[in-house]
């Protein structure tokens, strides 16, 4: 398997030039910012129904991977779809569907080589029109999906001999293989439609055999899946519990194998049960509240500025998640990637200058809604009534509107004004800029645009120089923190957790939940 770190030695010539890119590409800190879990002495074994009970889904869920919406959906996902590239539990950018990937034109274009024999689960093989159609879904004025942002610079997309695929950029990106292996990117045969989507024909380890949006899916192993030996377990039965008991309740009784988000004030003592294991590293995750730019009172910066004053942080990942994770500074960069500005001065609770700025605003005594629903993170609710004490005394009126689970994403988060949201993490500064923050952004979900930022973010995705690329990440990161429209209170670690059975590789990533949102794939019961 031919990794990113290799091609790029191979490609860019000396070694000079590939620890520059190795450093844009973030591949030194991906492997670092992993606690995962003890080393397993078992080898894997087959067998076994495995039952996990997540959040986050909706009954107006889609599988078209370009509207995958939260947790629930993206691991069903998974389960039955591949992307072209993968990001191993340590941080390592390797081939999926793609035996190989290399840059040229200056890293401008990228070749993907497909691996030979892969076939979808109705017996059509993959060819490298699948990849193309695949991919244009999330291209062009037309598209839905929410993808668009990251593949806005991808201007042709045609095949190169009978097993390749040329990608061509608006300009050079080292960190392009990386976005590929976004779930959201993942690849069906050609010409699937609407809702043919949800018939899950894929190349993943599993074989839809049930979907019920927002409720239950079932899988079974795929028994013609290219990774030999894989995956471990007979069916996967993936259930939507958005309710934070409920989901620990069917862990602790056995209905359930697994579980994500364990409620923060239950982990302590349920790492204490035999019966039971937490499963905790350090992440990207973090908890936001979101606000529309583009509506009054909160296309005023100083307003922003004022909420962003009027938050106490440090009290929030102490009570929300009771330690599990560290307080944020308003940008998306966590302090494990590559270039976080860890010298950019972090915003802290002072209802003084929260003050001035709703002065400075002029909007006289006005009071804000916020919108909340634990199917955003656990503990949503909790945090905005935190927020709204903090708040009050800067002289900030909010009122709490708690939102139903069900439907939250759908007609709450972007429809609603100001609400609470999460972002799970992204392994490139350039991806989750591009994907939230960037004013083509199709999940842009405060709808704030700045001409400056876009032409930053233009710059550091192609620039090869890693310490030149430090210095446009910090402007960028500075700007969100200043003028965004979002205020990005505290990072959480990624915690799921498992009956006694189950067992892990030796680390588990931490880029998305549940182990990647690959667990059906890389755990096995012992």
């Amino acid at each position: 398997m031919i990794t990113a770190s290799k091609f790029l030695r191979n490609s860019l010539g000396n070694r000079r030039d590939f620890i520059k890119a190795a450093g844009a590409l973030g591949l030194a800190a991906a492997t670092s910012n992993l606690i995962g879990s003890k080393a397993q002495a078992a080898e894997p074994k087959r067998g076994g129904k495995f039952r996990q009970a997540l959040k986050g889904g909706a009954t107006s869920d889609s599988l078209w991977p370009g509207q995958l919406t939260d947790s629930h959906p993206w691991n069903v996902s998974t389960q039955i779809r591949s992307t072209l590239t993968e990001v191993s539990p340590t941080g390592e950018l390797v081939g999926e569907l793609a035996e190989s990937f290399e840059p040229a034109a200056g890293g401008a274009q990228w070749l993907f080589k497909l691996r030979k024999g892969i076939e979808f689960h109705s017996g059509k093989s993959l060819t490298p029109e699948d990849v193309i159609y695949s991919l244009n879904q999330h291209r062009g004025p037309d598209t839905k999906s929410q993808a668009v942002g990251v593949m806005s610079s991808v201007t042709d997309i045609k095949a190169d001999g009978k097993d390749g695929v040329r990608i061509t950029l608006k300009g050079p990106n080292v960190d392009f293989p990386y976005v590929l292996a976004f779930f959201k990117l993942a690849v069906g045969p050609e010409g699937t439609t609407g809702a043919d989507w949800d018939k899950g024909v894929g190349t993943g380890p599993y074989i839809l055999t049930s979907w019920q949006a927002g409720v239950r899916a079932t899988t079974k192993r795929n028994p013609n899946y290219f990774k030999p030996g894989k995956p471990y377990f007979d069916e996967v039965e993936t259930l939507n519990v958005p309710d934070d008991a409920a989901r620990f309740s069917a862990l602790q009784s056995g209905r359930a194998d697994a579980i994500e988000s364990p409620d923060f004030r239950v982990i302590e003592a349920a790492s204490k049960l035999s019966s039971l294991k937490i499963i905790e590293v350090s992440g990207n995750t973090h908890y936001t509240f979101p606000m529309l730019t583009n509506l009054s009172p909160f296309d005023n910066v100083d307003l922003r500025k004022a909420l962003k004053f009027g938050v106490n942080r440090d009290e929030m990942v102490k009570k929300i998640l009771r330690g599990h994770g560290y307080v944020g500074n308003d940008h998306p960069i966590g302090r494990n990637q590559a270039f976080f500005a860890k010298d950019l001065a972090q915003t802290v609770y002072d209802p003084d200058k929260a003050k001035f700025h709703m002065k400075k605003a002029g909007l006289g005594d006005i009071s804000l809604e916020l919108h909340a629903a634990d199917a955003a993170f656990a503990g949503a609710v909790d945090a905005a009534q935190l927020y709204q004490i903090g708040a009050e005394k800067a002289g900030i009126k909010i009122n709490i509107v708690r939102e139903p689970n069900d439907g939250y994403w759908g007609q709450v988060w972007r429809h609603k004004p100001w609400s609470a949201c999460f972002w799970t993490g992204r392994t490139t500064a350039d991806w989750i800029l591009s994907e939230v923050y960037a004013s083509d952004a199709s999940a842009n979900d405060t709808n704030w645009k700045n001409e400056r930022f876009d032409q930053l973010l233009a710059a550091a995705r192609s620039e090869l120089d890693k310490n030149k690329r430090a210095v446009l990440y910090a402007d960028l990161q500075e700007i969100l923190r200043d003028e965004g429209g979002t205020v990005i209170p505290m990072f959480a670690n990624v915690i799921c957790a498992v009956g006694s059975k189950i067992q892990t590789g030796p680390v588990v990533g931490s880029d998305f939940p549940m182990d990647g949102e690959k667990n059906h794939e890389r755990w096995w019961f012992g």
